[in-house]
């Protein structure tokens, strides 16, 4: 086996070990990822939140028993693969055994391992981006149709798992007519290429456009209650923490890619980075939609450092390159990963707010990281759901009803009843089942919207309590309060279909 082979299998495995124990078990999964686990249940060409593809590699876990071992395995694997095609790039490149190892390094110690612990659309989208990327480089050097080709599936594999990818487009075709590769646009394969990507993603157009386009209503959203906290000033910030470590192996790179001859045909890269995040400042996107800008950057910068750093005193430099995002790591070990537990993080404070970690999408600062925060308190509200939910004596015509989609997915997930909870938030309006008139109702409220609740909804039951709470003072669902109505005075079914057509409305 080769030398280089040998140091790429250490660095897969050494991957897939911090992925695990970055992780303290004092969290709960986080929210989005119940929503996305629960999508296995309703396989469909699109949904509210996210295109088609999360939904069947939650139904691949869950044929696997649906585990957090394998929960976590998935965007583990993608970050892997990411480093594996930051190897190959290097490769292409004409890189020796320390690129491949700068790279490796740059990329396993960034932004990437922390956005690897948790089961989103976001790992696959950066594996996407780098190998869309790479597609690119292999046509540069081979001018072989085969590589628009593949280009193109990845894209649309991009696509169907996260929109961000259109992104990428944006920051490539400006910079392709900038360049000498855009005669790429004479070229029939180019054409194919398009056509095999719209005939990929075309399910997921035709199901957005039966649906009134969901994805509208959805950036609507973002704009509205969470973009709008976002600063630009913020964004290049993130941009910088993100790859910290990597920070002179990306700019190397694209110096290089400017001034270094042997980097010339490869010009168009730098005017896809300076596009492609002008776009996003310009639309005050959130700092991690640009993450999987960097890691082909990072085998640019490689190789050239290899090269610069190869000669007499020079190669005594070497070493550093490989140490710096080492170093970087350890003290961000201790704040970037759900490694630690609540206590620890209140004790810490200050060092987690000077690196902006407890700034939540509200704008404001909390006791945890909002990450964190999410992590907490959902076993314990599916525990207590279960337990009054056993106390009824008709189970099956009671209707578990939340406020948002975490809340449903984390009682679906953790019931040890089978509760199939509902909510008018997120995909989870596309999920009532109204086939027959129910009894009672377990209603789940946030707690700065509970104060009403027995106003609003008693009169329509014989009786109504608030029967229980979230008690863990560090979730961000602390309060949350389950209340519980029974004997229903009239068929809620119909209450319920109209409030689907609020919703949906709105």
């Amino acid at each position: 086996m080769k030398k280089r082979t040998i140091v790429l299998i250490g660095f897969i495995i050494l991957k897939f070990l911090l992925q695990y124990i970055l992780i303290s078990p004092e969290y709960d999964l986080q929210r989005d990822e119940y929503l996305h686990l629960d999508q296995a249940h309703h396989l469909a060409w699109g949904y509210l939140s996210v295109p088609p593809v999360t939904s069947w590699i939650s139904f691949l876990i869950l044929l696997l028993g649906n585990s957090i071992f394998w929960i976590k395995f998935f965007p583990a694997l993608f970050g892997a693969l990411t480093i594996l095609i930051v190897w190959k790039a290097i490769e292409e490149l004409d890189g020796d055994l320390f690129a491949l190892t700068t790279g490796a390094t740059c990329v396993l110690f960034s932004a990437i391992l922390a956005l690897n612990t948790l089961y989103q659309p976001n790992s696959l989208d950066v594996l996407s981006w780098t190998a869309f990327y790479y597609c690119i480089i292999k046509y540069i050097n081979s001018e072989k149709q085969k590589w628009l080709l593949l280009a193109a599936i990845v894209f649309a594999v991009g696509f169907l798992n996260k929109y961000n990818i259109i992104f990428l487009l944006l920051g490539v075709f400006p910079a392709l007519v900038l360049s000498p590769q855009r005669k790429v646009f004479t070229c029939k394969g180019f054409y194919l290429a398009v056509l095999l990507a719209l005939l990929l993603i075309l399910p997921n157009l035709l199901w957005q456009y039966n649906n009134d386009f969901p994805v509208v209503r959805h950036m609507k959203e973002l704009s509205r209650y969470q973009l709008v906290n976002v600063s630009r000033e913020g964004f290049l910030k993130s941009q910088l923490l993100f790859f910290f470590g990597a920070a002179v192996v990306i700019l190397s790179g694209l110096g290089a890619l400017v001034l270094y001859r042997p980097f010339q045909k490869y010009r168009l890269f730098f005017w896809t980075f300076i596009f492609t995040l002008s776009i996003f400042i310009y639309f005050k996107a959130k700092d991690y939609y640009a993450i999987g800008v960097y890691p082909i950057y990072i085998a640019f910068g490689a190789v050239f450092l290899s090269r610069a750093l190869s000669g007499d005193w020079k190669r005594y430099l070497r070493p550093f390159v490989i140490i710096i995002p080492l170093l970087v790591f350890f003290p961000m070990y201790k704040v970037a990963f759900p490694n630690n537990g609540p206590e620890y993080i209140l004790k810490h404070q200050q060092q987690y707010k000077r690196l902006g970690r407890l700034r939540w999408e509200d704008g404001k600062d909390h006791a945890l990281p909002q990450d964190f925060a999410d992590m907490l308190g959902w076993k314990e509200l599916a525990h207590k759901v279960d337990s009054i939910y056993t106390q009824l004596p008709t189970w099956s015509k009671t209707l578990v009803l939340c406020d948002n989609y975490g809340q449903a997915g984390a009682i679906n997930y953790y019931s040890e009843k089978g509760i199939q909870a509902v909510s008018f938030n997120a995909d989870y309006i596309n999920w009532f089942v109204l086939n027959e008139r129910y009894e009672n109702l377990i209603r789940v409220k946030d707690y700065y919207d509970r104060d009403d609740e027995l106003q609003q909804t008693g009169p329509y039951f014989h009786t109504g309590v608030a029967a229980d709470s979230i008690t863990n003072p560090n979730a961000r669902e602390y309060r949350t309060t389950i209340f519980l109505f029974t004997g229903a005075k009239i068929d809620i079914r119909q209450r319920i279909k109209d409030e689907i057509v609020e919703e949906r409305k709105y």
